[in-house]
């Protein structure tokens, strides 16, 4: 089964490669992949949203969030782990991007973009909250097109960003000063 599900990964990945990739969208995604770089995007929309009283609670979840992601992704999961890269790991496979060098499971952008963005969504109002969401779609999906991450590193990267997204909702509402 394990088996299976690797040579998914890998197949899609190919498949992305040969058939979706393009002229067009490539210059795309390779910009909203650059987005999620160090989680710079959520960082500079929670330091914004700090700068208001009335959002101020809302970037401290978000800061908050974004803590717990590289605290479990980055410090403890990538090295538990230590899967290889999918351009490493794949033959034929091309990365449209410069080279990760750290682990790829899970992906540290897809966690950290549903981290902040599942915090977003929920507290701030319809429009502002639903475009971050799809930004974080976005940069999800990106780590895939330009071919760094397999789309099993994506999916645990989501669901673990949306976990972590509501566990910093809770640490925050709880000790929150009124």
């Amino acid at each position: 089964m394990i088996e299976y599900l690797l040579e998914l990964d890998a197949n899609i990945l190919l498949w992305i490669q040969e058939y979706v990739r393009n002229d067009l969208l490539t210059p795309f995604f390779t910009v909203i992949t650059k987005l999620g770089d160090a989680g710079m995007v959520w960082i500079l929309v929670s330091a914004a949203l700090l700068l208001s009283k009335k959002t101020r609670k809302i970037g401290v979840m978000g800061f908050c969030a974004l803590i717990f992601s590289v605290l479990l992704n980055n410090v403890c999961l990538k090295n538990l782990v230590a899967r290889t890269r999918p351009f490493d790991a794949i033959e034929g496979l091309v990365p449209l991007v410069r080279r990760p060098t750290d682990f790829s499971f899970p992906s540290g952008h897809a966690a950290s973009s549903f981290c902040a963005a599942g915090v977003f969504v929920r507290k701030l109002p319809r429009p502002a909250g639903g475009l971050l969401f799809l930004l974080a779609i976005l940069i999800s999906i990106s780590r895939l097109y330009v071919g760094v991450h397999y789309p099993s590193d994506v999916l645990v990267g989501v669901i673990d960003g949306l976990l972590l997204s509501c566990l910093a909702q809770i640490v925050v509402e709880k000790y929150w000063r009124k």
